[in-house]
């Protein structure tokens, strides 16, 4: 509460625009984004990866109940981009999972159909590659909803 009325005085002010900015983000990060978190334990991976949800051209997508305890209030959703190394070299893996995580940052921005009580491992494969980021989030859109009807 104290930070949004910071923020709101910033704005009224306007005396000190890099701040104002900064102090706007910090605001929208913290109370209104939904954190992504990776899973760190490799038990944690062992857990999701025995229940395989769905799979398609572009990735894999494993899904279990949320076990991990949370701490804050923050909301948070746990989700790893895994690749294997059989997919090209070290730069076309990370991009590849720059891709997944953006399109995942974009579902949660646009609509709400990522469940936040699970905890996923997304595999992907070489096709996201070349893949437009656009046709991806459709993709990746309908096969959320088609894990949540389940």
């Amino acid at each position: 509460m104290a930070l949004e009325i910071e923020c709101l005085l910033k704005l009224e002010d306007n005396f000190f625009p890099e701040e104002e900015r900064r102090v706007v983000k910090d605001f929208l990060h913290r109370y209104t984004m939904t954190r992504l978190e990776s899973l760190k334990k490799s038990s944690h991976f062992g857990t999701v990866l025995k229940n395989r949800v769905l799979n398609n051209d572009f990735y894999t997508i494993y899904r279990k109940k949320n076990f991990i305890k949370k701490a804050s209030n923050q909301k948070k959703l746990y989700i790893s981009f895994v690749m294997k190394k059989k997919v090209g070299n070290a730069v076309k893996r990370n991009r590849i999972k720059r891709k997944l995580k953006g399109v995942v940052q974009k579902m949660l921005k646009v609509s709400n159909s990522i469940n936040l009580n699970y905890i996923y491992i997304i595999f992907g494969k070489e096709k996201i590659y070349s893949e437009h980021s656009n046709s991806l989030f459709k993709s990746m859109e309908q096969s959320f909803k088609k894990i949540n009807k389940e």
